[in-house]
């Protein structure tokens, strides 16, 4: 090993806040575009994009839209992981982020099925599976570049910091859209919604410009001094060597995302058919969630690096199964307040509590040369199982729509977190896997020097 190699590759404390805020702040314009959507969807697509069914049906289609996008995400993943294993994560986070703003600003500019028929809806699918594989690579790309620039023993919550970008942006979105749902009906379907839309391309400048002042991640690096890059295809070297913990950890990571994409497109609209709250009411109890979301997640990420990941994540999933019903009472109470107050429950307590460590945990699932395509795949699959299918499953469970009779959802959830809370106890860190490889090796070696 050359002298080069042998010293170790660190982060100096500006290089370490430049790469946690930029992680931040592009995790957030990523989230913004796609959560943004995901509100959407519910609100605004079923209307002007769906013309000449029943409501219901047309909210299915618009939900099913919504799912293409995490369908593509996987997809994305594998791709921008791939490269980033490859050649690094910093140019993949200024491809993703470049991507998800064109999108974003191409829907709010693209027209309805009033002015181009079928088009309509077939283009704002073509735009959600395009929008979908640029968060595939995006989410895993800004939480390792985050992570790896952490010092050791806080790497959960440098982790975190990107994380809870996503929570920030749909603070962003929902903001933003609630603010121009206020509109007489006729100009919020007109136009009002597009603004919020088209206002992306100001965050996303802001995201590339410091996004191209970061400098590459150090543990990459390193890795590459060191020749320990993989010089195939890294995806091949995942699913050889870690096709168990890829799928270990997208069902550990699939329940808590299910409460965020059901928070986020199916609780809205149900809370408005409920006439407690108007469209823009209900999404601000999202924003105010969301906010103490932000704060939420690095505290239980910061928990996990005194506590350990799989304790603070197994005791989030017993705590979220303790309080599904008593979230779901509250959103079926028909007092404003409460309603307002389901969203805290399931956003900034639930989900979080089981969602805060998951950067780390899931970085500490894979070796460095194969850990984005890792996080990327195995993050993106869980997306599709949990975010994903929510407002599906929700607009099927709940019938009709803004029914109190939330029973069978509930015990949907409480089954995906005994699943999850299942996938963490089974799954193990590459560092333990490593420990116990090396002991292998020298009980081995050991017996054959007594032999």
């Amino acid at each position: 090993m050359s002298p080069a190699a042998s010293q170790p590759v660190t982060s100096t404390p500006a290089e370490r806040r430049r790469a946690i805020a930029s992680s931040f702040l592009g995790s957030t314009v990523e989230y913004y575009d796609f959560l943004l959507y995901a509100a959407a969807a519910g609100l605004v697509f079923p209307k002007l994009f769906f013309q000449g069914v029943e409501p219901g049906v047309a909210t299915m289609l618009s939900y099913l839209t919504l799912f293409t996008g995490y369908l593509a995400r996987p997809l994305g993943g594998m791709l921008f992981g791939h490269f980033g294993d490859k050649f690094g994560r910093k140019n993949m986070l200024v491809i993703t982020l470049l991507m998800m703003g064109l999108v974003s600003i191409a829907v709010g500019l693209m027209p309805t099925a009033q002015t181009i028929g079928v088009a309509a809806p077939i283009l704002l699918t073509v735009l959600r599976v395009i929008q979908g594989f640029a968060v595939g690579g995006e989410w895993a790309g800004a939480m390792l570049m985050s992570m790896e620039h952490s010092k050791s023993g806080s790497k959960g919550l440098g982790a975190s910091i990107s994380v809870a970008g996503a929570p920030f942006g749909a603070v962003l979105s929902t903001l933003v859209l609630a603010l121009f749902s206020t509109l007489p009906q006729d100009q919020f379907l007109s136009w009002g919604w597009r603004i919020p839309f088209l206002l992306s391309a100001v965050i996303v400048i802001i995201g590339l410009f410091m996004r191209t002042r970061v400098t590459e991640s150090p543990e990459f690096e390193q890795a590459r001094r060191e020749g320990k890059l993989h010089t195939g295809l890294p995806i091949a070297k995942l699913f050889k060597e870690h096709g168990g913990q890829v799928f270990l950890g997208s069902f550990a990571v699939m329940a808590s995302l299910f409460i965020q994409g059901l928070l986020a497109s199916f609780m809205v609209p149900h809370v408005v058919a409920t006439g407690v709250a108007t469209q823009s009411e209900t999404l601000l109890m999202l924003t105010a969630s969301n906010v103490l979301h932000v704060f939420a997640i690095p505290f239980f990420a910061w928990l996990s690096d005194k506590f350990g990941r799989k304790q603070v994540m197994l005791a989030g999933a017993a705590l979220c199964i303790v309080l599904v019903f008593p979230m779901f009472a509250l959103f079926n109470s028909g007092n404003f307040w409460l309603v307002a107050l389901g969203f805290i429950v399931g956003n900034p307590l639930m989900q979080a509590s089981m969602y805060g460590p998951v950067g780390a945990y899931l970085s500490e699932l894979f070796d460095t040369g194969s850990r984005y395509s890792g996080v990327s795949a195995t993050y993106q699959l869980g997306s599709v199982l949990g975010a994903g299918l929510a407002p599906i499953v929700g607009q099927w469970l709940v019938v009709p729509k803004g029914s109190s009779d939330t029973t069978k959802l509930a015990i949907y959830i409480i089954i995906a977190f005994l699943i999850s809370a299942l996938a963490v106890i089974l799954s193990r860190s590459h560092a333990s896997r490593q420990s116990q490889h090396t002991a292998a090796e020298t009980f081995t070696e050991s017996e054959a020097f007594q032999g």
